[in-house]
């Protein structure tokens, strides 16, 4: 039986416009980590979409730089990790072209490589296949670290990083739940903004 390949998204994904849609796109596609000469990953289940200088609950809003948040206006296709409470990594990848601060917040995944190395990031037993949810134990799960801030999504297998795969999974409309996003009350309305995506394959 013919696999289907797995194709590392480039630049061409990650720098169109509209960050809502690529925030659904990225549902079913694959976030994959080398750490330490160790591969993880998994199928991304759940994200959330925040639309730069134009969002109350983006980091740039307003065109806000900071040195934190300079990356968020580089041209889409690297990574953007920042502490949340000074004690949770969060991932987000920076969309759409140069100075237009887009990025997405990747809030879970189901675990399809290195179980065993996640099991001992995450001080507990995590069998293959397992949902992480909340976008902490994602970036914990896979040894995401603020770091890696900068770093471009493509795959070299040569040193560290994060890149994400198609790997010919097509998500049903109908299987994909929009809501607002969590933890954003400070936003005010835009917090009731629906650009929370969430894959349930049951419906």
């Amino acid at each position: 039986m013919e696999q289907t390949p797995h194709i590392v998204l480039d630049s061409s994904f990650y720098c169109r416009d509209g960050v809502t849609e690529l925030a659904r796109l990225l549902l079913g596609k694959y976030l994959l980590t080398f750490i330490d000469h160790q591969l993880t990953g998994g199928m991304i289940t759940e994200t959330e979409a925040y639309q730069g200088i134009h969002d109350r609950a983006s980091h740039a809003f307003g065109g806000k730089r900071t040195q934190r948040t300079r990356i968020m206006f580089a041209r889409g296709g690297v990574a953007y990790v920042f502490l949340c409470y000074g004690m949770h990594s969060l991932f987000n990848i920076v969309t759409n072209e140069e100075e237009v601060p887009d990025a997405i917040l990747i809030r879970g995944i189901k675990i399809s490589h290195g179980h065993e190395r996640v099991s001992s990031r995450m001080q507990r037993r995590i069998p293959a296949e397992s949902l992480i949810s909340g976008p902490g134990l994602v970036s914990r799960a896979l040894g995401i670290t603020p770091g890696l801030t900068g770093w471009p999504l493509v795959k070299n297998l040569n040193d560290d990083g994060i890149w994400i795969e198609d790997r010919g999974i097509a998500v049903p409309t109908h299987q994909v739940q929009r809501t607002a996003r969590i933890g954003v009350g400070y936003a005010g309305e835009d917090a009731l903004l629906p650009y929370r995506y969430l894959w349930c394959p049951e419906k």
